[in-house]
């Protein structure tokens, strides 16, 4: 009777499950019948994300994980204190690792799985080298003209080996847990990928520092992938 945001969000979703209506569709039926109702800013894009999981909370999909670092990072301004499920489970946990999935592993010591495939949060690529005119960046083969990636490095989830670098501090390196060697880095603030597209927040692992490691069809060899 007298919700006007949080009670409305909830109706909203459940006629996107039920009546198969796009959010803007469900939420116009809503004050249609209820004219005071004004869903904030936070439910509106909860309900996106919904729309955009197919009306299913997909907590593997990559939008929601994108999501959920985002909302972490405003509540959690300090970075003392971090869910554990924020944490993707460390590869070397083999009862937690399916055998059909790549691995990517430190390309110096050659030994330490570092994260799995479906820990890399894949973005839109973005406006190239017009992006990093503020860097005074202009020759496009200077980032991808000569037929390079246009994205050089991997941005993934943060993984439970990493914790100990991210707590209590915006950004820094990340470092292989067994041999040390430089992986990437890391900025709650965000970072910018080679391809120009600003990732907030960033857990960047540099694609020449690691190697992928796919598990053969046929028999128990693997392949490393440099």
């Amino acid at each position: 009777q007298a919700g006007v945001s949080r009670s409305v969000a909830v109706v909203t979703a459940y006629l996107m499950k039920t009546e198969g209506l796009r959010c803007e569709e469900a939420y116009a039926a809503v004050r249609a019948a209820k004219p005071d109702a004004e869903v904030n800013p936070g439910f509106q894009g909860q309900l996106k994300l919904y729309e955009a999981m197919g009306c299913a909370v997909d907590t593997s999909s990559v939008l929601y994980k994108r999501y959920r670092l985002q909302m972490l990072t405003e509540r959690y301004p300090e970075l003392q204190d971090l869910p554990r499920e924020v944490f993707a489970v460390d590869p070397t946990s083999l009862c937690q690792t399916p055998i059909t999935e790549v691995l990517y592993r430190c390309r110096k010591c050659r030994r330490r799985a570092l994260f799995r495939g479906s820990s890399i949060l894949s973005h839109t690529e973005g406006s190239g080298p017009t992006a990093f005119a503020r860097k005074r960046i202009t020759d496009s083969a200077q980032l991808y003209g000569d037929g390079r990636e246009k994205c050089t490095s991997y941005f993934t989830e943060p993984v439970q080996w990493m914790e100990p670098a991210l707590l209590g501090v915006l950004e820094g390196q990340l470092l292989c847990p067994k041999c040390m060697s430089k992986l990437g880095s890391f900025s709650w603030r965000g970072e910018q990928c080679s391809c120009g597209r600003w990732v907030t927040p960033a857990f960047q692992i540099h694609k020449s520092r690691v190697d992928e490691v796919r598990t053969l069809p046929a028999g128990n060899f693997q392949a490393a992938k440099t």
